[in-house]
Protein backbone atom coordinates (compact mmCIF):
# COMPACT_ATOMS: atom_id res chain seq x y z
CA UNK A 1 0.00 0.00 0.00
CA UNK A 2 1.45 3.35 -1.05
CA UNK A 3 1.02 6.48 1.01
CA UNK A 4 0.67 9.76 -0.82
CA UNK A 5 1.79 12.92 0.90
CA UNK A 6 0.29 16.29 0.09
CA UNK A 7 2.51 19.12 -1.10
CA UNK A 8 2.25 20.75 2.32
CA UNK A 9 3.17 17.51 4.13
CA UNK A 10 6.26 17.13 1.92
CA UNK A 11 7.30 20.66 2.83
CA UNK A 12 6.82 19.98 6.54
CA UNK A 13 8.82 16.73 6.29
CA UNK A 14 11.67 18.59 4.58
CA UNK A 15 11.88 21.13 7.43
CA UNK A 16 11.73 18.50 10.17
CA UNK A 17 14.52 16.55 8.45
CA UNK A 18 16.80 19.55 8.12
CA UNK A 19 16.41 20.55 11.78
CA UNK A 20 18.51 17.55 12.79
CA UNK A 21 21.25 18.62 10.36
CA UNK A 22 21.07 22.37 11.03
CA UNK A 23 21.43 21.85 14.78
CA UNK A 24 25.07 20.90 14.15
CA UNK A 25 25.82 24.05 12.16
CA UNK A 26 26.90 26.36 15.03
CA UNK A 27 28.55 23.45 16.89
CA UNK A 28 30.90 22.62 14.02
CA UNK A 29 31.25 26.12 12.57
CA UNK A 30 32.43 27.76 15.78
CA UNK A 31 35.54 25.55 15.79
CA UNK A 32 36.12 26.06 12.07
CA UNK A 33 35.92 29.84 12.45
CA UNK A 34 38.46 29.72 15.29
CA UNK A 35 40.86 27.64 13.15
CA UNK A 36 40.43 29.14 9.67
CA UNK A 37 38.71 32.52 10.06
CA UNK A 38 35.06 33.43 9.49
CA UNK A 39 35.06 34.30 5.78
CA UNK A 40 37.62 31.61 4.91
CA UNK A 41 35.41 28.98 6.54
CA UNK A 42 32.37 30.23 4.63
CA UNK A 43 34.31 30.37 1.34
CA UNK A 44 35.66 26.82 1.70
CA UNK A 45 32.28 25.40 2.76
CA UNK A 46 30.64 27.19 -0.19
CA UNK A 47 33.25 25.71 -2.53
CA UNK A 48 32.42 22.18 -1.32
CA UNK A 49 28.68 22.82 -1.65
CA UNK A 50 29.25 24.21 -5.16
CA UNK A 51 31.08 21.04 -6.22
CA UNK A 52 28.11 18.94 -5.11
CA UNK A 53 25.45 21.02 -6.87
CA UNK A 54 27.42 21.67 -10.05
CA UNK A 55 28.36 17.99 -10.22
CA UNK A 56 24.72 16.91 -9.90
CA UNK A 57 23.62 19.43 -12.53
CA UNK A 58 26.33 18.21 -14.91
CA UNK A 59 25.34 14.56 -14.40
CA UNK A 60 21.74 15.44 -15.21
CA UNK A 61 22.70 17.53 -18.25
CA UNK A 62 21.25 20.70 -16.73
CA UNK A 63 24.38 22.79 -16.29
CA UNK A 64 23.33 25.15 -19.08
CA UNK A 65 20.20 26.10 -17.17
CA UNK A 66 22.23 28.13 -14.70
CA UNK A 67 22.26 31.11 -17.07
CA UNK A 68 19.31 30.42 -19.38
CA UNK A 69 16.11 30.84 -17.42
CA UNK A 70 13.44 33.35 -16.50
CA UNK A 71 14.53 33.70 -12.89
CA UNK A 72 17.81 35.57 -13.38
CA UNK A 73 16.83 38.59 -11.27
CA UNK A 74 15.54 36.46 -8.39
CA UNK A 75 18.59 34.18 -8.60
CA UNK A 76 21.01 37.10 -8.40
CA UNK A 77 19.07 38.64 -5.51
CA UNK A 78 19.03 35.27 -3.74
CA UNK A 79 22.82 35.00 -4.13
CA UNK A 80 23.27 38.53 -2.79
CA UNK A 81 21.06 38.20 0.29
CA UNK A 82 22.09 34.63 1.18
CA UNK A 83 25.78 35.54 0.95
CA UNK A 84 25.18 38.54 3.21
CA UNK A 85 23.18 36.41 5.64
CA UNK A 86 25.80 33.70 6.10
CA UNK A 87 28.67 36.18 6.12
CA UNK A 88 27.01 37.85 9.11
CA UNK A 89 26.48 34.48 10.80
CA UNK A 90 30.07 33.31 10.34
CA UNK A 91 31.45 36.68 11.45
CA UNK A 92 29.14 36.62 14.46
CA UNK A 93 30.41 33.18 15.52
CA UNK A 94 33.77 34.78 16.31
CA UNK A 95 32.33 36.49 19.40
CA UNK A 96 29.14 34.65 20.34
CA UNK A 97 28.22 31.16 21.54
CA UNK A 98 26.72 28.32 19.52
CA UNK A 99 23.59 28.40 21.67
CA UNK A 100 23.06 32.14 21.31
CA UNK A 101 23.52 31.91 17.55
CA UNK A 102 20.85 29.22 17.21
CA UNK A 103 18.32 31.04 19.40
CA UNK A 104 18.86 34.49 17.88
CA UNK A 105 18.73 33.20 14.30
CA UNK A 106 15.31 31.69 15.02
CA UNK A 107 14.05 35.27 15.41
CA UNK A 108 13.78 35.28 11.62
CA UNK A 109 10.23 34.00 12.30
CA UNK A 110 9.47 37.30 14.03
CA UNK A 111 10.99 39.37 11.24
CA UNK A 112 9.17 37.34 8.58
CA UNK A 113 5.93 38.09 10.42
CA UNK A 114 6.75 41.80 10.72
CA UNK A 115 7.78 42.15 7.06
CA UNK A 116 5.04 40.13 5.39
CA UNK A 117 2.12 40.59 7.77
CA UNK A 118 2.46 43.79 9.79
CA UNK A 119 4.11 45.89 7.06
CA UNK A 120 1.94 44.08 4.54
CA UNK A 121 -1.01 45.53 6.44
CA UNK A 122 -2.68 42.22 7.11
CA UNK A 123 -5.09 42.26 10.07
CA UNK A 124 -3.45 41.56 13.45
CA UNK A 125 -5.00 38.75 15.49
CA UNK A 126 -4.67 38.40 19.25
CA UNK A 127 -2.58 35.22 18.92
CA UNK A 128 -0.21 36.79 16.41
CA UNK A 129 0.24 39.95 18.46
CA UNK A 130 0.87 37.91 21.63
CA UNK A 131 3.35 35.72 19.75
CA UNK A 132 5.27 38.74 18.49
CA UNK A 133 5.37 40.23 22.00
CA UNK A 134 6.65 36.97 23.52
CA UNK A 135 9.40 36.70 20.90
CA UNK A 136 10.50 40.25 21.59
CA UNK A 137 10.65 39.58 25.35
CA UNK A 138 12.67 36.42 24.73
CA UNK A 139 15.03 38.27 22.39
CA UNK A 140 15.72 40.91 25.06
CA UNK A 141 16.55 38.18 27.62
CA UNK A 142 19.01 36.49 25.25
CA UNK A 143 20.58 39.62 23.76
CA UNK A 144 20.89 41.59 27.01
CA UNK A 145 21.49 39.02 29.79
CA UNK A 146 22.97 41.46 32.32
CA UNK A 147 22.87 44.98 30.93
CA UNK A 148 21.91 46.77 27.74
CA UNK A 149 25.28 46.32 26.03
CA UNK A 150 24.88 44.29 22.85
CA UNK A 151 27.59 41.71 22.14
CA UNK A 152 28.94 42.35 18.63
CA UNK A 153 28.56 38.68 17.67
CA UNK A 154 24.95 38.57 18.85
CA UNK A 155 24.30 41.80 16.94
CA UNK A 156 25.67 40.35 13.70
CA UNK A 157 23.55 37.21 14.05
CA UNK A 158 20.52 39.41 14.78
CA UNK A 159 21.18 41.28 11.53
CA UNK A 160 21.35 37.89 9.79
CA UNK A 161 17.92 37.03 11.23
CA UNK A 162 16.60 40.32 9.80
CA UNK A 163 18.03 39.47 6.38
CA UNK A 164 16.77 35.86 6.31
CA UNK A 165 13.10 36.53 5.38
CA UNK A 166 14.17 38.74 2.45
CA UNK A 167 16.56 36.06 1.19
CA UNK A 168 13.89 33.41 1.59
CA UNK A 169 11.34 35.44 -0.35
CA UNK A 170 13.68 35.68 -3.36
CA UNK A 171 14.48 31.98 -3.05
CA UNK A 172 10.79 31.20 -3.00
CA UNK A 173 10.19 33.28 -6.13
CA UNK A 174 13.17 31.80 -7.98
CA UNK A 175 12.02 28.26 -7.18
CA UNK A 176 8.83 28.88 -9.17
CA UNK A 177 10.94 28.94 -12.36
CA UNK A 178 13.95 26.71 -11.64
CA UNK A 179 14.59 23.51 -9.72
CA UNK A 180 16.38 23.47 -6.37
CA UNK A 181 19.69 22.20 -7.77
CA UNK A 182 19.84 25.05 -10.27
CA UNK A 183 18.97 27.63 -7.61
CA UNK A 184 21.54 26.37 -5.12
CA UNK A 185 24.20 25.78 -7.75
CA UNK A 186 23.78 29.34 -9.03
CA UNK A 187 23.88 31.03 -5.62
CA UNK A 188 26.96 29.07 -4.50
CA UNK A 189 28.80 29.53 -7.79
CA UNK A 190 28.22 33.30 -7.68
CA UNK A 191 29.10 33.60 -3.98
CA UNK A 192 32.35 31.62 -3.97
CA UNK A 193 34.65 34.01 -5.90
CA UNK A 194 33.33 36.97 -3.90
CA UNK A 195 33.93 35.17 -0.59
CA UNK A 196 37.34 33.97 -1.73
CA UNK A 197 38.43 37.53 -2.53
CA UNK A 198 37.06 38.95 0.74
CA UNK A 199 38.65 36.20 2.82
CA UNK A 200 42.02 36.69 1.13
CA UNK A 201 41.85 40.47 1.56
CA UNK A 202 40.46 40.72 5.10
CA UNK A 203 41.77 37.59 6.81
CA UNK A 204 44.57 36.12 4.74
CA UNK A 205 44.15 32.61 3.39
CA UNK A 206 44.72 29.77 5.93
CA UNK A 207 47.64 27.43 5.29
CA UNK A 208 47.04 23.92 3.98
CA UNK A 209 47.93 22.23 7.28
CA UNK A 210 45.21 24.23 9.07
CA UNK A 211 42.64 23.15 6.48
CA UNK A 212 43.74 19.51 6.71
CA UNK A 213 43.37 19.55 10.49
CA UNK A 214 39.64 20.36 10.23
CA UNK A 215 38.76 18.59 6.98
CA UNK A 216 35.98 16.43 8.46
CA UNK A 217 33.86 19.18 10.09
CA UNK A 218 34.50 21.36 7.04
CA UNK A 219 33.21 18.58 4.79
CA UNK A 220 30.11 18.16 6.95
CA UNK A 221 29.36 21.90 6.98
CA UNK A 222 29.92 22.23 3.23
CA UNK A 223 28.19 19.08 1.95
CA UNK A 224 25.50 18.35 4.54
CA UNK A 225 24.68 21.74 6.07
CA UNK A 226 25.25 24.17 3.18
CA UNK A 227 24.36 21.40 0.74
CA UNK A 228 21.71 18.86 1.74
CA UNK A 229 19.95 20.94 4.39
CA UNK A 230 19.71 23.96 2.07
CA UNK A 231 18.19 21.76 -0.64
CA UNK A 232 15.59 20.61 1.92
CA UNK A 233 15.02 24.26 2.94
CA UNK A 234 14.40 25.44 -0.63
CA UNK A 235 12.04 22.51 -1.24
CA UNK A 236 10.14 23.43 1.93
CA UNK A 237 9.86 27.09 0.89
CA UNK A 238 8.46 25.92 -2.44
CA UNK A 239 5.63 24.09 -0.67
CA UNK A 240 4.75 26.10 2.45
CA UNK A 241 4.96 29.72 3.61
CA UNK A 242 8.17 31.37 4.79
CA UNK A 243 6.75 32.00 8.26
CA UNK A 244 5.56 28.40 8.70
CA UNK A 245 8.83 27.00 7.34
CA UNK A 246 10.80 29.07 9.85
CA UNK A 247 8.49 28.12 12.73
CA UNK A 248 8.70 24.39 11.99
CA UNK A 249 12.46 24.69 12.45
CA UNK A 250 11.79 25.70 16.07
CA UNK A 251 13.41 22.55 17.44
CA UNK A 252 16.78 23.51 15.92
CA UNK A 253 17.87 25.92 18.71
CA UNK A 254 16.82 23.40 21.36
CA UNK A 255 18.85 20.64 19.68
CA UNK A 256 21.79 23.04 19.38
CA UNK A 257 21.67 23.95 23.08
CA UNK A 258 21.75 20.25 24.00
CA UNK A 259 24.57 19.49 21.54
CA UNK A 260 26.55 22.52 22.72
CA UNK A 261 26.38 21.19 26.27
CA UNK A 262 27.65 17.71 25.40
CA UNK A 263 29.97 18.63 22.51
CA UNK A 264 31.43 21.98 23.60
CA UNK A 265 30.83 21.86 27.38
CA UNK A 266 28.76 25.01 26.81
CA UNK A 267 26.34 25.17 29.71
CA UNK A 268 23.15 27.08 28.79
CA UNK A 269 22.93 30.38 30.65
CA UNK A 270 19.89 31.43 32.63
CA UNK A 271 19.13 34.09 30.02
CA UNK A 272 19.21 31.53 27.21
CA UNK A 273 16.88 29.18 29.08
CA UNK A 274 14.47 31.97 30.03
CA UNK A 275 14.64 33.58 26.59
CA UNK A 276 14.24 30.47 24.43
CA UNK A 277 10.85 29.60 26.00
CA UNK A 278 8.93 32.77 24.99
CA UNK A 279 10.75 32.82 21.64
CA UNK A 280 9.58 29.29 20.75
CA UNK A 281 6.06 29.78 22.11
CA UNK A 282 5.83 33.10 20.26
CA UNK A 283 6.99 31.43 17.04
CA UNK A 284 4.21 28.86 17.35
CA UNK A 285 1.57 31.54 18.02
CA UNK A 286 2.74 33.72 15.13
CA UNK A 287 2.32 30.83 12.69
CA UNK A 288 -1.16 29.83 13.84
CA UNK A 289 -3.72 30.27 11.04
CA UNK A 290 -5.72 33.44 11.56
CA UNK A 291 -9.30 32.78 12.57
CA UNK A 292 -11.90 33.95 10.05
CA UNK A 293 -13.88 37.00 11.17
CA UNK A 294 -17.09 36.22 12.94
CA UNK A 295 -20.25 36.52 10.87
CA UNK A 296 -22.71 38.83 12.62
CA UNK A 297 -26.02 37.26 13.61
CA UNK A 298 -29.12 38.76 12.06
Amino acid sequence: MKFKFSTERKGEASVLSLTLIEAWFPILSIGLVASLGALSTYALATFLASLVFIGLLALNGRLGRLWQNRAQFDLWMTALWITLLFSLVFLGLQTTTAGNMAVILFLQVLFAYLYFHVLGRQPLSLFHSLGALLMMIGAILVLFPEDFKLNIGDGLVLLAAMVAPIANRFQQRARLHVDSLTLLGFRNLVAFPVLLGLAWWLEGWPDWSSIQSVWLPLLIVGVLILGLSKWLWVEALHRISITKTSALAAMTPLFTLVLAYFWLDELPTWSQMLGVIPILIGGILITRPALPPAVPQE
